[in-house]
């Protein structure tokens, strides 16, 4: 049967730089250890996403409707994967705001800035230049793909939401179409836009038990940045 929008289906990937065969990300254990990407305290299982909500790569998303399931191989141009290169995205910035943070810019060093991730290009007479585009910016992708099981369990799709769209894995319990969530302290209006996503996609109402909000990473502020 045919993948239709809407559907939540469970798959299992890796993706590839196309001219290098270089492996970036994938959902196999063996296959990140293999190629050394391995990230301890990661996941590697297969994902749950909703077909047609952009839960994946434009293009993937794109792929995956209306295929059966079983196994794919997918090669993705930028502009349907991780986007082309973006000059604006280049800032030059003065060395002295990162010494000021005690930060020494070293070519390839990988920062957050202001929320914004960016990798040093250069540093040298007073100015460092931090390019905010994606480091796959600009290039071809491969992507294995095998589409294992379409998942019709209330609890697993509220689950896969949650995390696509927060990055949360937390407490989920279902009975019928009503569902508790134990969530941390966010601002009303992205519970109540979370809640209406949630009831389109699953036809699950939500209710939450608020919890102690986790503490983040520190960032460096960006100086180009206007508050």
């Amino acid at each position: 049967m045919a993948i239709k929008k809407h559907d939540f289906v469970e798959l299992e990937y890796t993706g590839r730089i196309k001219d290098s065969n270089e492996v970036f990300d994938t959902t196999d254990e063996k296959t990140a250890k293999d190629s050394q990407i391995h990230a301890k305290g990661a996941q590697y299982q297969p994902i749950v996403i909703c077909v047609g909500e952009k839960h994946m790569l434009p293009g993937l998303d794109d792929f995956i409707l209306g295929k059966e399931l079983g196994d794919y191989t997918v090669e993705l141009a930028p502009e349907h994967a991780f986007g082309k290169k973006d000059p604006e995205m280049l800032k030059m910035i003065p060395t002295s705001k990162f010494e000021e943070q005690g930060i020494k810019p070293v070519t390839g060093l990988r920062l957050n800035i202001d929320g914004h991730i960016g990798i040093i290009k250069s540093s040298g007479g007073g100015r460092t230049v931090v390019d905010f585009n994606h480091p796959l910016a600009g290039r071809d992708v491969v992507y294995q793909i095998k589409l294992k099981k379409l998942v019709t369990d209330k609890k697993v799709q509220v689950e896969s939401v949650l995390k696509v769209l927060l990055g949360l894995s937390t407490k989920v319990e279902v009975t019928g179409n009503k569902a508790n969530v134990e969530m941390p302290q966010l601002p009303q209006e992205i519970l109540d836009e979370l809640s209406k996503n949630i009831k389109e996609l699953t036809n699950v109402e939500v209710e939450y038990t608020l919890t102690q909000m986790p503490s983040h990473e520190h960032h460096c502020d960006d100086p180009t940045h206007k508050h």
